[in-house]
């Protein structure tokens, strides 16, 4: 199903090296694909190397019906690489990621993005910007986005991804004042709340109340002139508060996914997020459909699903429940 609402994806792709495999990803890829399974036509922007693995990205592009009109190629530098591995054999979300330097996404072009941007989505003031923090490690690509987000009126969504090593507070700054939207999981909601809300450093984390979570949220929509902050809880699902005070959190449920890896889950929250949002699906719908997507996604190697029957019976679920409650699907 094709919108009018366009949506622009700005970042890295990038192939994760796992003990056993090579993994195409990059957490903006891996919205994008998502996206583009369900016909949702996101540009993405990035660039690649002139390498093979820029050849296992164009394929998945292809695969999950992808434009490449935003993909840039880089004559010196190769395409993006993460070695991951698992840190502990018994913990399946325990897992450690070694980020390469000087990847052809750091060099991301200003000029070239924005013509693709302007060729692609003349009408993507009306629509979404979906940007993170790891690409915006280089002042090329970083300058490349500013200008981007700077001549867009649409509705910018900020997954903050922050990655160990890969960020300044002055990137998180500069993308909160950015954002529209803001989507962190709960470390990250601490970091923020440590940050700017003169919260104690703790030596070790413990999940928050949720009283704790809508005041941080509530904070930081004030300080930022956010619209909504989006936390995600890992298998306690989310909660989300917005501008007006609306907090919701999912209902517990139960679910008999067996956890392959948490690589992902957080962009595949984001992606079907994003998809209501241009699907016009009510606001607990997409928080539902989105935690229920991402407990799935960790039940396969990964960050997307190799078979196209996993995201079938996606779409046919939403289906039943659009004839059973008049939603759109």
């Amino acid at each position: 199903m094709k919108d009018s609402k366009a949506i622009v994806i700005f970042g890295e792709i990038l192939i994760d090296e796992f003990p056993d495999q090579a993994v195409v990803g990059g957490a903006p890829f891996n919205v994008a694909r998502t996206l583009g399974y369900f016909d949702c036509a996101p540009l993405m922007i990035s660039r690649v190397g002139q390498d093979a693995n820029a050849g296992l990205i164009r394929t998945d592009m292809q695969r999950f019906k992808l434009a490449t009109d935003g993909l840039q190629v880089d004559q010196q530098h190769p395409t993006g690489r993460v070695r991951v591995t698992q840190q502990d054999a018994h913990d399946k979300t325990s897992h450690r990621f070694e980020i390469l330097n000087e990847q052809a996404y750091d060099y991301i072009d200003s000029a070239q993005a924005m013509h693709s941007r302007l060729m692609a989505c003349p009408d993507h003031d009306t629509g979404i910007f979906y940007f993170g923090t790891l690409a915006q490690r280089s002042a090329c690509s970083r300058q490349c986005l500013h200008h981007l987000l700077e001549s867009s009126k649409a509705t910018k969504y900020l997954d903050l991804n922050l990655r160990a090593m890969q960020y300044s507070l002055t990137t998180i700054e500069q993308s909160l004042q950015f954002a529209d939207i803001l989507k962190v999981n709960e470390e990250e909601l601490q970091i923020l709340a440590e940050l700017y809300l003169g919260l104690p450093k703790q030596v070790t984390p413990q999940p928050l109340a949720d009283a704790d979570i809508a005041s941080h949220a509530a904070a930081l929509i004030d300080m930022f002139d956010l619209q909504a902050v989006i936390t995600t809880l890992g298998e306690r699902g989310y909660a989300y508060l917005d501008k007006a005070g609306r907090f919701l959190r999912n209902a517990d449920e139960k679910t008999d996914i067996v956890v392959v890896d948490t690589v992902g889950g957080g962009d595949a929250f984001s992606a079907i997020f994003l998809l209501g949002m241009q699907r016009g699906w009510p606001l607990t719908v997409s928080l539902q459909r989105a935690h229920q997507f991402a407990a799935a996604i960790c039940g396969v190697r990964g960050a997307v699903a190799s078979d196209a029957g996993f995201y079938e019976q996606w779409q046919a679920r939403w289906n039943t429940e659009t004839h059973r409650a008049g939603v759109t699907a």
